[in-house]
């Protein structure tokens, strides 16, 4: 989506100048919390390169819920729209360089830019799709159903995240996962 919308940009002569500057570009170590939950998010963030996590604490125990690698937009939807504080905290796994657009330029990008606000809604109801089957996923399968699940359709998570936050995504401890694997 990010390279389509740099596309636009550079060939809109129009508002080329408007929008190349929007952008901040940004490489950030493994480990960096660009978001921390109850932060109020200002930003979109698009992964040119690397992979980022949306995760929460709970009762001292870190939960993470969904994995963003390149090319996909990542913020704190509810945040950015309606100004509130975020559930979660958004963190870099791995090096990763990223795109960032204040809210009100990125409107006015979808403004001048139709077609690519139709491609942005698909992302989100596939972002919300995502969270409904990991929702029921919990709740009617077993962790040997859900790592086997991780394992047939989102490979690239098995191969670049490390175990620990794999167990936190399954809603399993590194142990349990580490049985699961080796019963393979």
């Amino acid at each position: 989506m990010i390279d389509e919308l740099i596309k636009k940009i550079r060939e809109d002569k129009e508002n080329r100048d408007r929008f190349e500057t929007i952008f901040i570009e940004r490489q950030v170590a493994a480990r960096t919390v660009l978001l921390n939950e109850g932060e109020i998010a200002c930003y979109i963030h698009f992964i040119k390169n690397g992979c980022l996590r949306e995760c929460f604490n709970k009762d001292g125990k870190d939960i993470t819920f969904q994995f963003f690698f390149e090319g996909q937009p990542v913020a704190s939807i509810d945040s950015v729209m309606n100004n509130t504080p975020s559930l979660f905290s958004i963190e870099s796994i791995e090096p990763t360089t990223i795109l960032s657009v204040k809210k009100q330029d990125f409107e006015m990008l979808l403004s001048t830019y139709p077609e690519l606000k139709d491609k942005f809604q698909s992302f989100i109801f596939q972002r919300f799709s995502n969270y409904a089957r990991l929702f029921l996923s919990r709740i009617k399968d077993t962790p040997q159903e859900r790592y086997e699940d991780l394992v047939k359709n989102q490979p690239n998570i098995i191969k670049r995240i490390p175990q620990h936050y794999i167990a936190s995504y399954l809603g399993i401890t590194p142990v349990s996962l580490s049985r699961i694997r080796n019963r393979k």
